[in-house]
């Protein structure tokens, strides 16, 4: 059993050896690259050595106990940390998204239900923050298009992680599983006669990319200045300072009209672009290598849906892995991470079946 964890072994001593040269560090980009790599094979290179070791206590035990009952207890003890190494050993053995530990841009958009739908994005957007604030990211709203009754027609988000960054814990490794349709069925405040009314939410997450995940050419990009519309300060809806950036290769267009300067609007423009583009790449590499990736529903249609939130019975369900759960005033809350649990345990279990 875990044969193939003897090349990894030999990969991190290499490692090891390759980062302890000075000149490596010469070249920063590459030394992210080895430090990167390094440290996801550490807790692998641990556990398997921890594993190996009882293996050999369990054996040693066991011979100690054919003449003295009173080792029987520690081969017990000592079979049951064998086999709690053995899972920990094969889920770290899951093939890992690459992604996993970058931060993300999140896009809430409003869609079938009008205002209703805008509320709903709204509440969307609070609860995410939420959760954001109980996992101890950090959150800053990009550019959003107000509706008129206080939702979100349209919202970007950038969620960042801070410190160090445990396996799995990334902010793409959690939400990665939030891009699809969101289904809300509720009473609107609007609706006068108390009846139940069905609309959805779309929500799009891309890993926010580093100027070194992409490559722009300034001259593959048409930028265009307008003015600032809906609600801001004196100088929002009286200069040029929206900006609209277009990348004429790919057509991929990205907006911003929220920051005071065209400055500030085109870096944060540049920003999302970025990343959509760095979502376009992996994409299609993936689709090149026949690795199927977990598509993200780009359109808000009701009969898409990937979780539905029924306010009369307080219940959240997740369609894609059947998790149902009766603390929807909670979840709205920020108290995510039984729903995002279901779905990282329903991937690992593919991944490790497929394995």
């Amino acid at each position: 059993m875990f044969e193939a964890v003897e090349e990894l072994i030999a990969e991190h001593a290499d490692l090891e050896k390759k980062l302890a040269d000075p000149s490596v560090h010469a070249d920063q980009a590459n030394a992210r690259k080895l430090n990167k790599r390094y440290a996801e094979l550490t807790p692998i290179v641990a556990t398997y050595r921890s594993w190996k070791q009882t293996g050999d206590d369990v054996e040693t035990a066991r011979e100690f106990a054919a003449d003295d009952p009173d080792f029987i207890a520690e081969v017990k003890e000592l079979e049951k940390q064998r086999e709690e190494l053995t899972e920990k050993l094969r889920l770290l053995l899951v093939p890992r998204d690459p992604s996993d530990d970058k931060d993300v841009i999140l896009e809430i958009k409003a869609g079938a239900g009008g205002d209703e739908s805008a509320l709903f994005a709204g509440d969307l957007l609070r609860m995410y923050l939420r959760y954001a604030e109980r996992v101890g990211w950090k959150t800053e709203i990009i550019d959003a298009t107000e509706s008129e009754l206080g939702g979100y027609k349209d919202v970007q988000v950038a969620v960042k992680a801070r410190g160090q960054i445990e396996p799995g814990q990334g902010v793409w490794a959690r939400l990665k599983y939030e891009g699809g349709v969101h289904r809300v069925q509720r009473v609107p405040a609007t609706e006068s006669q108390g009846r139940i009314h069905t609309s959805a939410a779309g929500v799009l997450v891309t890993p926010e990319a580093e100027e070194v995940d992409v490559e722009i050419n300034p001259n593959d990009l048409r930028i265009d200045v307008y003015r600032s519309s809906g609600p801001g300060g004196q100088s929002v809806n009286t200069t040029d300072s929206a900006v609209r950036i277009t990348h004429i290769p790919t057509g991929v267009v990205a907006s911003c009209q929220n920051e005071k300067s065209q400055l500030q609007n085109k870096e944060q423009a540049l920003r999302i672009l970025r990343s959509r583009l760095l979502a376009m790449a992996q994409e299609e590499a993936e689709r090149e290598a026949a690795d199927a990736r977990r598509s993200q529903v780009r359109t808000v249609d009701r009969s898409e849906k990937i979780r539905t939130y029924n306010f009369p019975e307080n219940r959240i369900s997740d369609h894609r892995v059947g998790f149902k759960a009766y603390n929807l005033d909670q979840v709205l809350d920020g108290d995510l991470d039984a729903v995002i649990q279901a779905c990282v345990d329903a991937d690992s279990a593919a991944k490790l079946a497929a394995a």
